[in-house]
């Protein structure tokens, strides 16, 4: 059994997953536009290059999204996108990049678990957690 994230956007996937994939240092697999596919005729002409489908590997991961149709769309909560990581000074990294234009939930610092922890809401609205645990 696989678990893995899939991110709803607000007509902003494409952009989002470039993003992730230069931030994190991933690959897309996938890049689905509505207009490649067999439903093209069934969506309105303005949205044919949104994205269907989107996957983002990262190492062993898993990272998926697409454009929510706007009557069905919903800004994200309730949930985060987490990232763990080893070395402080890419958790710093990661963390100033997503947080661009974005918003700061809780800065990224030292915490009793560890040695940099912080939360954000990036620009196109998806919230994720850095986290970068203390040596045991």
């Amino acid at each position: 059994m696989q678990l893995g994230p899939h991110l709803h956007f607000d007509g902003q996937c494409e952009r989002a997953f470039r993003l992730y994939e230069q931030v994190l240092g991933g690959k897309i697999i996938t890049m689905l536009t509505h207009e490649a596919s067999p439903i093209a005729g069934q969506v309105p002409p303005e949205w044919r290059g949104k994205i269907l489908h989107a996957t983002l590997k990262v190492g062993g991961q898993t990272l998926m999204g697409a454009d929510a149709p706007p009557d069905r769309y919903q800004r994200p909560q309730g949930f985060a996108v987490t990232i763990g990581i080893e070395n402080p000074a890419e958790a710093e990294r990661i963390f100033r990049a997503l947080s661009e234009n974005g918003t700061i939930q809780m800065p990224l610092q030292e915490t009793f678990w560890a040695t940099r922890f912080g939360m954000l809401v990036d620009r196109y609205g998806i919230p994720w957690m850095i986290n970068c645990g203390k040596p045991a």
